[in-house]
């Protein structure tokens, strides 16, 4: 048995340590708003946060998760999400909307340090998520316009 807590929940899997935490979210626990994309940890479409840091969940052992703090997109926090939902939504971003939990969940760990990125830092976390569709300028966008939010949220301009 693993023990992982999901989204502040608890949850002990029967499963063999070498699982990719991807298939435990997904199959055992039953959350799939984080998508399969290329098992190989090269599209970004698994992301997930372990310890606040993005991470592609296809290729991280369910045994390396043990004990550790693991958001998926249904756990994202309200501030945060809310405000990268909306900008998603506000720019038009997801076509197919595949890679989009991904994406967002990459963004979120560049808001939750970054709270003012300029487009090098935005490109430069962002490039492990491959976008099929090719709305990087709206992802961009996005997620200029949900670091304004957040900035105003705190009280900030």
């Amino acid at each position: 048995m693993v023990k992982l807590k999901i989204n502040q929940k608890k949850y002990e899997i029967d499963a063999d340590p070498e699982m990719p935490l991807l298939w435990a979210i997904r199959d055992k626990i039953g959350l799939t708003g984080t998508k399969y994309g290329c098992g190989v940890a090269q599209c970004g479409a698994c992301t997930v946060h372990v310890d606040g840091e993005a991470v592609r969940s296809c290729v991280v052992p369910i045994s390396a998760a043990e004990g550790k703090e693991i958001t998926t997109i249904e756990g994202l926090s309200s501030d945060l999400g809310d405000s990268l939902q909306q900008a998603w939504i506000a720019e038009d971003v997801p076509q197919c909307g595949y890679c989009q939990s991904g994406q967002i969940m990459s963004a979120a760990v560049l808001l939750a340090h970054n709270d003012k990125p300029t487009d090098e830092d935005i490109d430069d976390v962002m490039t492990g998520n491959i976008c099929r569709c090719g709305t990087y300028n709206r992802i961009r966008r996005a997620i200029h316009s949900a670091a304004d939010s957040v900035r105003k949220q705190k009280g900030e301009n």
